[in-house]
């Protein structure tokens, strides 16, 4: 998201600005909304209805129109440089090659490596199903969630897990409790449906097989399955019983672990029916096979890990700027490379710079974080806002300003020697991830003057900070990270 970004070597931490003034959180619409779609998707009344409610919506929105590709909105989108781009696409149009194809014209706005704008795609089974997601005007505050793979139920009011690597097994978080362990019948088909329909959470998480038409709910042991036909969801357990899903509040879903879920192949794909029977009004989710993981799991490290720091959007978009310094420092000979191959090869060897050997990655990482930076879609509003309800965090980190210009973050760490260890450790790739924090207003690095902070090798753009994970270092120290904007 970034004008010309700046990596700034900062030096030691010291003393704040005693003027400084907490500086408020992002705005969530503003400044700038800019509607992208095609001149086909344009020219169809019921989709341009989609189109006009969120101009309807967003008052001060901009609209750029495409005609044979989305590549074309490139001048539109420069000359508006939103904070948000919502591109409405008809299902025929949200394809795996569209969504790579936005992720790379989402990262050309200007000349760094990053994503220039929270974007999203904004489809639905049908015309109407994609107006009701452009219609949802309330924020989602994420309390309860229901879950097919275990997650950090701590961090939630309240939740369900059930385990998709051991059979007969749950665990369960009750409001004012702790998490607990529970049994679990054999077959969770029909409890997780119940979850869904009966429990109304707003939040749904799954991993394991999944294809464009199922998941497949156990990991290691059999189990039922999640089926889609035409916009609708049914589980089906292993004896073959078919058990519909109607779960219409307004909900959240992650596929953190699946594959293909993000994949939109035709009418009965997976995506379409999350959104037309289950309420989900934003999702991630992978259009490829997923083997390597780190774009998808590490949502989690952001979204439910740091309850009410981000919202989802901005969770995603902090995980894939996470994986943009990690390719940039670890594998800069190729981290701007175009994939070419389905395990994420490119024309150039991958190998691992110095820094990159340091952190203990092999070649391997490289193929994984270049295959993970395009394939993993973004649905719905992205300025809509989703967001956890605050809980524990590990560390505070807060934004100042002063009256002179004087910008000051510091982080401090709440949860001693645990402050910065990986909080939980299922699926792929988890921890080690950055800290970041998305300014309230565009900044120009190019006129930025350092104060603070040079051990601590932020990087600072037009749009956040990202502070590299402090590692195994003093627990107990508190970072500080100072600039100058004239």
């Amino acid at each position: 998201m970034i004008r010309s970004a700046l990596i700034l070597l900062l030096s030691a931490a010291a003393n704040g600005t005693a003027a400084a003034a907490p500086v408020p959180p992002p705005p969530t619409a503003a400044p700038g909304y800019t509607v992208v779609l095609s001149n086909r998707t344009w020219e169809d009344p019921a989709w341009k209805r989609v189109a006009e409610r969120l101009m309807q919506k967003y008052p001060q929105a901009t609209l750029v129109r495409w005609e044979a590709a989305v590549d074309e909105a490139l001048p539109g989108l420069q000359a508006a440089f939103p904070r948000h781009a919502c591109f409405v696409a008809t299902p025929s149009e949200a394809t795996a090659a569209f969504v790579a194809r936005v992720h790379r014209l989402t990262r050309r706005l200007d000349d760094d490596a990053y994503t220039d704008v929270f974007w999203g795609i904004l489809t639905g089974h049908d015309a109407d199903n994609a107006l009701a997601i452009a219609s949802e005007t309330a924020p989602l505050t994420v309390r309860k969630a229901a879950a097919g793979t275990e997650l950090a139920l701590d961090r939630l009011t309240e939740g369900i897990c059930y385990d998709e690597l051991r059979q007969g097994h749950s665990l369960r978080k009750l409001p004012g409790q702790p998490p607990a362990a529970a049994t679990a019948p054999d077959d969770t088909t029909e409890a997780l449906v119940r979850a869904l329909n009966d429990g109304a959470p707003d939040l749904f998480v799954t991993s394991g097989h999944a294809t464009e038409r199922d998941w497949q709910i156990g990991f290691r042991y059999e189990n039922g399955y999640f089926k889609s036909k035409g916009g609708r969801m049914v589980g089906e357990d292993t004896g073959g019983r078919i058990i519909p899903v109607l779960s219409p509040n307004p909900k959240v879903y992650l596929p953190i672990g699946n594959c293909l879920m993000g994949h939109i192949d035709g009418p009965d794909a997976m995506a379409l029916a999350w959104m037309k029977s289950v309420g989900v009004r934003q999702m991630l989710g992978y259009t490829k096979p997923t083997w390597y993981g780190y774009m998808g799991w590490g949502v989690l490290d952001y979204f439910v890990e740091q309850p009410g720091r981000y919202s989802l959007t901005e969770a995603f978009f902090a995980n894939h700027a996470a994986l943009i310094h990690r390719l940039e420092t670890a594998f800069p000979d190729v981290a701007r490379e175009e994939v070419i191959g389905d395990m994420g090869e490119c024309s150039r060897p991958v190998t691992p710079s110095a820094a990159g050997a340091r952190m203990g990655l092999s070649r391997m990482d490289g193929h994984g974080l270049l295959f993970d930076r395009d394939t993993v879609a973004f649905y719905g509003d992205p300025a809509w806002e989703a967001r956890l309800a605050p809980g524990p965090l590990n560390w505070e980190q807060s934004l100042t300003r002063s009256p002179e210009g004087e910008w000051s973050l510091v982080v401090t760490p709440l949860a001693g020697a645990a402050s910065f260890d990986t909080v939980n450790s299922n699926g792929s790739q988890r921890g080690g991830r950055p800290i970041i924090q998305f300014l309230p207003d565009r900044l120009d690095p190019a006129r930025l003057s350092i104060l603070e902070g040079a051990e601590l090798g932020p990087v600072i753009t037009d749009t956040f900070i990202l502070l590299p994970h402090p590692g195994k270092g003093d627990p107990q120290k508190t970072c500080r990270v100072r600039f100058r904007t004239e």
